[in-house]
């Protein structure tokens, strides 16, 4: 099945990507994981394609406790990157559980950060779904909700994000720069993703034609001796998670100094577990405090039918995160 005909350009320079991705109908393409699938079914129809895989931006580089990915890189060179894997071992972890090796070998940094939910209502065509039709409802409310958020959700959309990287860097305050026609801007990563609203569930926050290219991660090294992405999913490869868990501890003398959680699987973007964070500071890393920090984990989670094992699911995820991460300490 192919879908409908679009104008093809090669962008050979950033600020000519810019400009022609600022065109009404456009977009961008890069490894073409997500966008193709979603053309082929109906659910993307760009009147032109920029083709920027092309462009300068697959850098990555470390200076001064301060780590930088381009956008384009590929997910299989920064995963196998050697600066990541001894630095930020967490980010490697994320991108090993991510889809499978051919497509970790062409999907790009940007376009995993991007990729749209795999909810059913979206990727079905004539399914009620805010994301893909404005107003027409959420059908995940009160139809199958088994992969539905637990937090962040709205009366207009409970469609979760998708990708683990993100969950990872959202643990590490990742930032990211973003690029359009009026300059460049750097914002948390936590901010690129808006929470839906009664009738529209956006995607991101980037303007028409805004692209990123680059993500940032200062000072996180310290927490590459106790750090893990703990991903639960329905099949062993190639599968979305159900329940994930970014976790990362700095212990001092016993204590714990600082603490780093967040959630995939479980929200409409990565959620940060600031409570449970906030509770494991200046504590043993004990079982007792492993325990209080995977009930403040679930507090405020607002199931639906289908989804209510996510609730003690994540609560027991956040735990053997941490007890992997404080083992030995």
């Amino acid at each position: 099945m192919s879908g409908p005909s679009f104008r093809y350009i090669r962008a050979a320079r950033l600020d000519d990507a810019l400009s022609q991705g600022a065109r009404q109908g456009a977009t961008y393409l890069a490894g073409g994981a997500d966008l193709l699938p979603l053309w082929k079914a109906g659910l993307a129809a760009p009147t032109e394609v920029i083709d920027i895989s092309r462009l300068p931006l697959s850098q990555v580089s470390y200076a001064g406790d301060a780590l930088a990915v381009g956008a384009l890189a590929r997910l299989s060179d920064v995963s196998a990157h050697p600066v990541v894997k001894r630095h930020h071992p967490m980010i490697a972890e994320a991108i090993l559980a991510s889809a499978s090796g051919q497509v970790r070998n062409l999907a790009t940094i940007g376009g995993n950060l991007l990729q749209r939910t795999r909810c059913t209502y979206f990727r079905t065509d004539g399914l009620a779904c805010n994301k893909r039709d404005p107003g027409s409802g959420c059908g995940a409310r009160r139809g199958e909700s088994r992969h539905a958020a637990l937090f962040g959700g709205s009366v207009g959309c409970v469609a979760t994000h998708a990708s683990d990287l993100a969950v990872a860097l959202a643990a590490l305050d990742a930032e990211i720069s973003c690029r359009g026609l009026t300059g460049e801007r750097r914002l948390a990563l936590q901010d690129l993703y808006p929470l839906p609203g009664a009738t529209t569930a956006p995607d991101t926050s980037l303007a028409d034609g805004e692209m990123i290219t680059a993500v940032h991660i200062d000072g996180a090294a310290r927490f590459a001796a106790q750090s893990t992405y703990l991903k639960v999913r329905d099949r062993a490869s190639f599968e979305f998670a159900v329940v994930s868990v970014a976790a990362a501890l700095r212990i001092e003398r016993g204590v714990i100094a600082e603490a780093r959680l967040a959630a995939g699987g479980v929200a409409p973007l990565p959620w940060r577990l600031g409570r449970s964070e906030a509770a494991l500071i200046g504590r043993a890393p004990t079982g007792e405090a492993f325990a209080l920090a995977g009930e403040l984990a679930v507090e405020g989670a607002t199931p639906l039918a289908g989804n209510a094992f996510k609730v003690p699911l994540l609560h027991n995820a956040v735990i053997r995160a941490l007890q992997t991460v404080g083992e030995g300490s």
